[in-house]
Parts: structure tokens; C-alpha cells; sequence
């Protein structure tokens, strides 16, 4: 690594441990400032925040690699996230902003579930944190994997120590400045995202002669490049369409509805949201198709698609800029991984230790309690991801269509049908969760082939949930004081 490309991204660490000083030293004097940043984030902060959490180093790296490999029909996928994340914004956001304050002023989502469904007996509340913990610890430790394997590929550090110093700066902000520090940090990194993400594709267009030429290059490097439906079939756009189904479901995602200002910002929270999402989406995809012509331009050859944003950013760019570039995928990593770590932290926090092991435990205690389970997931993370080939990793595609199926449909319900009981609750998001892990890892076949390799996960999971919430619903009825709670929603709105 160069002198150049090493004073940027030291000035990129610097950046995120002063945002993590300005937010520790600013609110976290009670768990809901640390772990919802008082509910007062701007449309601005909350809208770039929960795509920086979203995208994470798919953006960058995934999905243009895709593209790069298979063209525009790797791009399905891209439609189905616009897609779920507009309806997320339309269907989710407002009412459970509104839902969780009242709902006795829920700050997590197991929290919400018991609360929302009056469950004494807290089995909801169980099952929901360890899904969340469970799940997101080892999301965490293939994130810890991606920051890893980017310092050693791209600036010549053993893995080990590029882990450590991933891990290291995403823990010293997360640890001190809670969500304000997560929530700023995010705006931060989605800003870096978006610009390294027009700037990418355009400079290569710049440096090959315009879209006419890289239309001629991708003609003669890969003809199918510019189709939408070359090698795909109806079940594999369905399948990449899907996707956008697991927005309803994500817990990193969601809670940024939580902690915006007030239900009247969450139309401009949207607005920005989308805009920044539909850039770089697009951004995403003309990398991949920009990158292919390069290639074929230059006469190079990639053997890992997936590092094709990596190559132009090191050979198109001044090495400052080039730092900046690299900094971006730090940044989608980071931002992912902060946020797992404070929602599994928030879980263990409130859901845990609060309702199990000090009921009466005050503000400075629970976020004392939570800056060290945010350690403490971390430091498992971190052993997890010391082995690079771990299988830990294989579930982390899996994990979107995991939260997806066993939270998605009982979220929607649950703000939506009043009808919908604990027992109805419980039921999906078990049906959901069990179904993905049997769609993955059951030993048979569809037509011959794997299921996964039939259609995405998600699916039959999220619809298994559906129906095992609605169905044992039916079978009872909540207690009028759910229902008036659901009114009051309803009312506050």
C-alpha cells in the first residue's frame, strides 16, 4: 500500500472514531439514547443509515460482480430490493414508529412483539433474541471476514491483522457512541458509498471512449451482457425478486423507522432513501458492465469478478483517490457490521439481562451492560471469523431470507390485522425460520436438483409464515386490551 492510498484511509478511521467521540460525549446517558439514539434522528441520517446497514460490501463487490460475470440479468435482483424497500417504507415504517412508542415505548423488536401481543409468559420475546443474536453474530463474523480478506487482497496485510483493525475501529465507535454513533457513522459511509459509486463507473466510461465503445467492447467480450433475460428462467427471476421480500423482516433495517424524529419525517426519510438506493443500485450495475468493457478494453485479465470495483479504483485513479474508493467498501462493511452488533447488543441488553436478570436495573447500569455485550458479541465474532474457510459462512446468504421468513410476515401482520394473536405470532415466525432451515439443509430434491437451486429460500419460507400466523390466529382471539392498543395505533397515527 502506498504512502497516498494509506493517508486516506487514515483519514477515513479518523473520521469514524471523532463521530464516535462526538456522539459518546453528546447522548448516551440512557439505554434509549444508546440503543435508539432518543429517538430523534434526522429523515436525512435515518434514510442513509439504514441503506448503508443494508447494502453493506454487496453493493461494491457482490453486485457488480454479478453483473460482470452474467450481465444485466445478475440486475433482477436490484428490482426486487427497490421494490421491497418502497414498500418497507410504505407498509412498516409509519406504523411502527408510531407502534413501538405506544406499545409502552418499545426500543427492540422482540421488546415490540411482547408488548404488542401482551405475552406474559415472554416466550415470544426468548425466541425473537435469539433468532436476532444468534443469527447476527455469526453475520458479524463473516462481515469481520469481508474486512479481512479486503486488507489482505488489496493492501498486502496478513488477513489476521486486517480482521483485528476492521474489528477494531467498528467496536471503538459502536462501544462508546451507541446508535447516534452508528446512525452518524452510516450517513457517513452511505455519502462515500454514493459518491464512489458514480465516480467508479463514469471515470471508466471516460477512460474507454464513451457508452458507444463500451457497448462494442461488451458486444464482442460477452453478447448476452446487455439482456435482461439471457440464462435466467421464470423461477429465477421470481427468485431474484424475492429478495425484496426480506426488508419486511430485517431487524438492522427496521429499527431506523424506530428512531427517526417523528412519523411526519418518514416521508422524507423515504424520499431520500429511495434516491440514494435507485443511484446506487445503478451505480452498482454500470461498474459491472463498465468493468467488463475495461477488461476487455485493456486487454487484463480478473480472476475474481467480484473485485472488479477494486481493480478500477486502483488503476484509474490517483492513489488518493483510489484510498477514498477502497475506504467505501470499508465503509459498506462497517456499517453492516456496527449495526448487527448494536441490534444483538440491544436484544442481549433488553431482552435478555433487563427482563431475566435485573429487573430494576437503572439507565447507567443497562448501558454499561450493553456497551459490554457489544464487546462481547464482537469478541465472538471475531474468534469465529480467525478461521477464514469457517462454514459460519455459507449461512450468510442464507441470513436475509432467515430473518426475512421467520420476522417478515408477523411484522406486517402484526401492524396491519388486528386479528393477529400471540399464539398466531409465535407460530410464524417458528414456521418461517424452520422452513428456510429445511428449504437449505433437508435431503431431498426438486425435479433433481437441490431446492435452493429450484427457487430462493425465502420464499416458501416467507409464505409458510403467512399462513401459520393467519391460520393459528383464527383459532383464537386477542385480548381486548391488544386490540385497544391496536386502535391507539391507530389513532396516534
Amino acid at each position: 500500500m502506498n504512502i497516498e492510498t494509506g493517508v486516506s484511509l487514515g483519514a477515513y478511521f479518523a473520521l469514524m472514531l471523532g463521530i464516535g467521540l462526538y456522539a459518546w460525549r453528546k447522548s448516551t446517558s440512557n439505554v434509549s439514547e444508546f440503543m435508539l439514539g432518543g429517538r430523534q434522528l434526522s429523515p436525512a441520517v435515518a434514510a442513509l443509515s439504514a441503506g448503508a446497514s443494508d447494502m453493506s460490501g454487496w453493493i461494491l463487490m457482490g453486485l457488480p460482480g454479478a453483473v460482470y460475470l452474467s450481465g444485466l440479468s445478475a440486475a433482477w435482483i436490484g428490482v426486487g430490493l427497490m421494490a421491497g424497500a418502497l414498500a418497507n417504507y410504505l407498509l412498516v415504517a409509519p406504523r411502527l414508529r408510531v407502534y413501538t412508542e405506544v406499545a409502552d415505548d418499545a426500543i427492540t423488536i422482540p421488546e415490540f412483539l411482547e408488548k404488542r401481543f401482551g405475552d406474559t409468559s415472554r416466550r415470544l420475546r426468548i425466541v425473537a433474541s435469539l433468532v436476532i443474536v444468534i443469527f447476527f453474530t455469526l453475520y458479524t463474523s463473516a462481515g469481520l471476514v469481508s474486512g479481512g480478506k479486503l486488507f489482505e487482497a488489496s493492501f498486502g496485510y496478513d488477513y489476521r491483522v486486517g480482521l483485528v483493525l476492521t474489528a477494531a475501529v467498528v467496536l471503538a465507535y459502536t462501544l462508546f457512541g451507541g446508535f447516534l454513533a452508528v446512525s452518524l457513522t452510516d450517513f457517513v459511509q452511505g455519502c462515500i458509498m454514493f459518491v464512489a459509486l458514480v465516480l467508479a463507473p463514469v471515470v471508466t466510461l471516460i477512460d474507454i471512449g464513451g457508452w458507444g465503445q463500451a457497448q462494442s467492447l461488451l458486444a464482442a467480450a460477452r453478447p448476452e451482457a446487455m439482456s435482461w433475460v439471457s440464462g435466467v428462467t421464470v423461477l429465477g427471476v421470481i427468485s431474484s425478486l424475492a429478495w425484496g421480500l426480506g426488508y419486511f423482516g430485517q431487524p438492522h433495517i427496521i429499527v431506523r423507522f424506530m428512531a427517526v424524529r417523528s412519523v411526519r419525517d418518514i416521508p422524507t426519510m423515504r424520499n431520500i432513501g429511495m434516491s440514494w438506493m435507485l443511484v446506487t443500485l445503478v451505480g452498482a450495475v454500470m461498474t459491472g458492465l463498465c468493468g467488463l468493457a475495461y477488461v476487455s478494453h485493456a486487454g487484463l485479465t480478473l480472476k475474481d469478478p467480484e473485485t472488479i470495483f477494486i481493480l478500477l479504483s486502483q488503476t484509474l485513479f490517483h492513489p488518493y483517490i483510489a484510498g477514498f474508493l477502497l475506504a467505501a467498501i470499508l465503509a459498506a462493511i462497517m456499517s453492516t457490521i456496527s449495526s448487527q452488533l448494536l441490534v444483538s447488543s440491544s436484544s442481549l441488553t433488553e431482552d435478555v439481562y433487563k427482563t431475566f436478570v435485573r429487573r430494576g436495573a437503572g439507565q447507567k447500569e443497562l448501558v454499561l451492560v450493553g456497551r459490554l455485550a457489544t464487546l462481547a458479541v464482537a469478541v465472538v465474532a471475531i474468534l469465529l471469523a480467525l478461521d477464514r474457510s469457517s462454514s459460519i459462512l455459507s449461512l450468510v446468504g442464507n441470513a436475509w431470507a432467515g430473518f426475512g421468513a421467520a420476522f417478515g410476515p408477523v411484522i406486517l401482520l402484526s401492524l396491519h390485522w388486528r386479528r393477529l394473536t400471540r399464539d398466531g405470532a409465535f407460530a410464524g415466525i417458528l414456521a418461517g425460520a424452520a422452513t428456510v432451515l429445511v428449504w437449505l439443509y433437508a435431503p431431498f430434491t426438486i425435479g433433481g436438483q437441490a431446492p435452493t437451486a429450484v427457487i430462493y429460500e425465502i420464499v416458501p419460507g416467507f409464505i409458510v409464515s403467512l399462513i401459520a400466523a393467519v391460520a393459528v390466529s383464527r383459532m383464537g382471539k386477542p385480548p381486548e386490551a391488544v386490540e385497544a392498543g391496536f386502535e391507539a395505533m391507530l389513532a396516534a397515527r
